[in-house]
């Protein structure tokens, strides 16, 4: 292996890490808030590349079905949760339209706008805006109500989330793939290294995002309160701050991290209804460099995850997958042995 070949496997490690520390960051963040180790996060990948490629194709996703779906489901539930508990009718009023009126709006928008097929921009802006709304309704739908269980259950939870998920998918979209154009189709050569205009983005987005999402637990009323819930659950609810709204909001978050690396990684690969399941669990590796707590760590180790995995897929491409999740097993035993037992709270 000489410079040049060396050099082509670290850009394509690095930009990989970027979508990988997107990844794993909503996972941390996800975790810290709810204790929930979100197994789904790579569906809602898919789940944005697959909705733009549908628009590009002129058809209406079957992600706009599903957001309605869930959001009825979830006014439904609502609904009785008010009436049991004996609210007024301009409560549940007002609850129904909290839960059903972005999802009807944005429905609307992509029912009017899909045969019409605008451009890329807005077509990203509207899948973004299709898949975001999901991670909010999948919270109330699947781990609201087991806010206070153990992490095991939300675990055992989170994998029947995403089996569903992966099943509707495959429902919505078939089993074929699908690619997604390419954001920027520039390409600057440094000699032997071609650094193409989508890499470029990937990285200008990556950056802009976590730096957003720095200022926004720094500077935000919103953010300090999902902070302070990650800091002390209970302190927080001591505090007057809503442990179900911070779930709410680490979930939409989630969702739109999720999809936004869908439509920046769509143009490098061709992805089914199933390919983010793997995107997601690489995601989660580098958030166990973080040890689910750090976002630092979980960045460094992203990059790790993506550079092993470029030079295992020159050396030993047939092994790359098993090269990449078998660095979890020394992560493990080194934060086993560096950090005491804490019984779980309670």
């Amino acid at each position: 292996m000489d410079f040049s070949i060396a050099s082509i496997l670290l850009l394509d490690g690095a930009t990989n890490g970027a979508i990988y520390a997107l990844m794993g960051l909503a996972l941390v963040l996800v975790f810290a808030v709810t204790r929930i180790i979100f197994i789904p996060q790579g569906e809602f990948v898919a789940y944005g590349a697959l909705t733009l490629a549908m628009l590009q194709l002129g058809r209406l996703p079957g992600t706009v079905w599903l957001l309605l779906a869930m959001a009825v489901f979830a006014a439904l539930l609502d609904l009785v949760e008010g009436v049991r508990a004996r609210r007024g009718a301009a409560v549940l009023a007002r609850g129904a339209v909290r839960t059903l009126g972005v999802p009807l709006v944005v429905s609307a928008i992509a029912w009017w706008a899909a045969p019409r097929q605008f451009n890329l921009v807005f077509q990203s802006l509207l899948a973004l805006a299709i898949v975001t709304p999901m991670g909010p309704l999948v919270y109330r739908l699947a781990f609201r109500s087991l806010a206070d269980a153990t992490v095991l259950v939300l675990l055992i939870v989170s994998v029947g989330v995403h089996f569903a998920l992966t099943g509707l998918g495959l429902v919505m979209f078939g089993a074929e793939g699908f690619a997604i154009p390419s954001f920027w189709d520039a390409r600057f050569n440094f000699g032997a290294l071609t650094l193409a205009g989508q890499t470029i983005i990937i990285f200008l987005v990556s950056i802009a995002l976590i730096l957003g999402l720095k200022l926004f637990f720094d500077l935000t009323l919103r953010g300090k309160a999902l902070r302070a819930t990650a800091v002390n659950r209970l302190g927080a609810r001591l505090m007057g701050i809503s442990s179900e709204s911070a779930g709410t909001q680490s979930f939409a978050l989630a969702a739109f991290i999720g999809a936004l690396s869908g439509l920046l990684i769509g143009p490098s690969t061709t992805l089914g209804y199933d390919s983010g399941f793997l995107i997601g669990l690489k995601g989660f590796v580098a958030a166990i460099f973080g040890g689910l707590a750090s976002y630092p760590m979980t960045a460094v180790g992203a990059l790790m995850v993506g550079v092993i995995e470029s030079f295992s897929s020159f050396w030993a491409s047939a092994f790359k997958e098993v090269i990449v999740f078998t660095m979890i097993l020394p992560v493990l035993l080194w934060r086993s042995f560096q950090h005491v037992h804490d019984d779980e709270e309670e």
